[in-house]
């Protein structure tokens, strides 16, 4: 390296003029080279910390002629230890207040910090116990989290789009219960400790809730019934888009969090399991005008938000801000952090949180082309991964099918499936037709695409679980706080008789019958399913439909479930399993007419448009030459369904009857017997699987 002219010295440091590019830090054998942008900055210091230390134990002020090249600052500091922590100190015009934000006296992070630390904590009472979680007064950027990692030569997977298996998870939420009996609990090497349970479940991707650095504490709720606090758990509310959240790590050393993801992903690359990270990059933990200035709002507030004319807040996300994701600078901060995200830690892909705001442009209208998500697109890296969806944003921006329409770089948390999924099997008439559309893949939606663009999904993070899909019409959401008023009020949810808890067991039995048919239904779509963490058991909510707020047993997996639950189990993994070995039900084009034949209560007779529930079809299957036949009844009384006639030599088996309790609702392969009726009776509210197989 040829050291720039010596522009200064300080008592501690040796001081050079330093580099434009690449902005964040830089570690060189002689020291760090520091850079960031600001455009209407007038002065600019780089305050150097050490661990324990609330104070700088230097500030270097930045010289306007030396150390600043167009918009950007930077300097070099010699001799400078790994171990330092840093923030930057910025100074702007007063006037327009509101345009600018600009606070000398706050400690700012630089956005382009590979690691945060925050000195100043303060204990919280959760589950009975104190652990210090973070606070927002400021955060620091490690100087370097240089380090060397063995990935032991394990490949990713690479997997098909289409035969994914997404399973929605949360880090800390999976292996923070008691029950999970693991060493690390709530951490990424937790989540190791509990692949087994993912490979015999059958999923091949994880989608993780954000991962990228949050402040818990940001949020200062006190649950009403017992006065403890409550907290951003989720993490949808980013504070840096390079670092990884450092309360997943056991370490903590500044590349603790880093290691040990990278290990994570190395461990479930290694198991064939891919690894997808959603992402919010359409606001960030700052919130509107009265929320913390952490970064973005005192390095240049005009340049990283969307401002109306009077220069307040858009608040397309619903979160008090809106990223300006598509001003140039703000653009190349995002499609840095993906970079470094998808070489770095070789993940497969990216999922993005309400992704229509990545549409929208400076002044917050639709923006159709030549936005971030063309560049994303495009991009050698990114275009070469997974790329996911939430085709809309807080403000009605719906692009469910349009997101990115010409091209299927591009997948789509499908909404519109869930919905109609949902009104279907909770027996609302005339929806047999959607219905159809649904679960053969929405051509409707993706006709110049595939089937695999629509991530094919019932319930999710937001909303409610799969059991309580059943047993609410109404949200529960009074321990949030907001007196109930947080949350979805429309929910598609039908509580089939009693609201919640109940003794009935006639109630619980079509409760089970209905898990079993949204599951039945999810996973014979053609699309991608995605399945959340806990319905695989069975999770309840209690009715609350929006626990972002919860660090408890709302959202933490119950291991012993598994157990007490079995039986429910037992059948969520045995339709996984069957959609794995069917490729039948993982097509990569649009079925035909001469791949699907669909029916009514008699063969080859639909009622699509009839005030009825009931839907039937055959799903040719040209690979095995075994047949699928597919019935759902969601009337509220039985029928009499006459079986299509089988080929010449072949007869049909019942493999699923939601019906039965187990271990007759799931008929392994060796104990399939011929069906010898032409008719059988299909109860209420029930869903049918049959395959026809040859007579030996």
């Amino acid at each position: 390296m040829v050291l720039d002219k010596m522009i200064s010295k300080n008592p501690l440091f040796e001081l050079s003029q330093g580099f434009v590019r690449p902005f964040g830090t830089n570690f060189f054998d002689d020291g760090i080279n520091f850079s960031i942008f600001s455009k209407h900055a007038t002065s600019v210091t780089l305050c150097l910390f050490l661990k324990g230390f609330e104070f700088p134990v230097a500030e270097i002020l930045l010289n306007n002629e030396l150390n600043k090249t167009g918009d950007v600052w930077h300097i070099f500091v010699h001799n400078l230890s790994k171990d330092h922590l840093y923030a930057y100190r910025i100074d702007g015009p007063a006037e327009n207040l509101g345009k600018n934000r600009f606070d000398p006296k706050k400690f700012l992070l630089d956005p382009f910090a590979k690691a945060v630390y925050s000195e100043k904590k303060q204990f919280s009472l959760i589950n009975n116990e104190s652990i210090e979680i973070k606070r927002d007064t400021f955060f620091l950027g490690a100087v370097s989290v240089d380090h060397d990692f063995d990935w032991e030569n394990v490949k990713k997977p690479k997997l098909a789009m289409k035969d994914l298996i997404i399973y929605e998870m949360h880090v800390r939420g999976f292996t923070i219960d008691q029950s999970s009996v693991v060493k690390n609990k709530g951490t990424f090497l937790g989540i190791i400790e509990k692949i087994p349970h993912l490979i015999e479940l059958g999923i091949n991707a994880v989608e993780l809730m954000p991962v990228q650095e949050f402040n818990e504490n940001e949020y200062h709720g006190i649950k009403p019934l017992n006065n403890t606090k409550l907290c951003d758990y989720w993490g949808y509310s980013t504070l840096n888009f390079f670092s990884l959240n450092t309360l997943y790590a056991k370490g903590k050393e500044n590349n603790s969090a880093l290691i040990e993801f990278k290990t994570l992903v190395r461990e479930l690359h290694r198991n064939n399991i891919e690894v997808i990270v959603d992402v919010v990059f359409n606001h960030t933990s700052e919130g509107n005008y009265l929320g913390p200035t952490i970064s973005f709002r005192g390095i240049d507030n005009s340049i990283y938000y969307i401002l109306d004319l009077k220069n307040e807040y858009y608040n397309f996300s619903g979160c008090g801000n809106t990223f300006n994701c598509n001003h140039p600078v703000v653009t190349e901060l995002i499609l840095e952090a993906l970079r470094y995200f998808a070489i770095e830690t070789h993940i497969d892909g990216f999922r993005f949180d309400l992704a229509s705001i990545l549409n929208r442009d400076k002044f917050g209208e639709p923006k159709r082309n030549e936005s971030i998500v063309e560049l994303i697109s495009q991009d050698p890296i990114l275009s070469k991964i997974k790329l996911i969806a939430e085709p809309w944003d807080a403000a009605g921006f719906y692009q469910v099918g349009s997101f990115y329409p010409d091209e299927i770089r591009w997948s789509e948390w499908n909404g519109r499936y869930r919905d109609t999924i949902r009104l279907f099997i909770s027996g609302i008439k005339k929806n047999q037709g959607k219905f159809a559309s649904r679960i053969s893949g929405s051509e409707d939606l993706y006709h110049n695409r595939a089937p695999f663009s629509s991530i094919n999904f019932i319930t999710s993070h937001d909303g409610f679980s799969l059991a309580d899909l059943v047993s609410y019409n109404h949200k529960h959401n009074l321990a949030n706080g907001e007196e109930n008023k947080d949350g979805l009020n429309y929910n598609i949810s039908w509580n089939c008789g009693v609201e919640g808890d109940t003794l009935d067991e006639e109630v619980l039995t079509l409760r089970q019958k209905q898990m079993r048919n949204f599951h039945m239904a999810l996973m014979i779509s053609q699309g991608v399913p995605m399945i959340y963490m806990g319905d695989e058991y069975g999770h309840t909510k209690n009715g609350n439909n929006n626990t972002w707020c919860q660090d408890n047993t709302l959202n933490w997996f119950q291991w012993d479930s598994l157990t007490t639950n079995s039986h429910f189990y037992r059948f969520y993994r045995k339709m996984i399993n069957f959609r794995k070995k069917h490729s039948v039900l993982r097509k990569s084009s649009f079925l035909t007419n001469q791949d699907i034949f669909w029916h009514g209560v008699f063969p080859l007779n639909p009622s699509f448009e009839s005030n009825h529930s009931f839907i039937a079809f055959t799903l040719i299957d040209t690979e095995t030459d075994e047949n699928l036949y597919v019935a759902f009844n969601a009337e509220n009384r039985e029928l009499s369904v006459q079986l299509p006639l089988p080929r010449h030599n072949y007869s049909w088996h019942m493999i699923v009857n939601t019906a039965n309790s187990s271990p007759s609702d799931f008929i392994d392969d060796k104990d399939l017997a011929v069906f010898e009726s032409e008719w059988f009776q299909m109860v209420a509210y029930s869903s049918v699987l049959f395959k026809e197989k040859r007579i030996r």
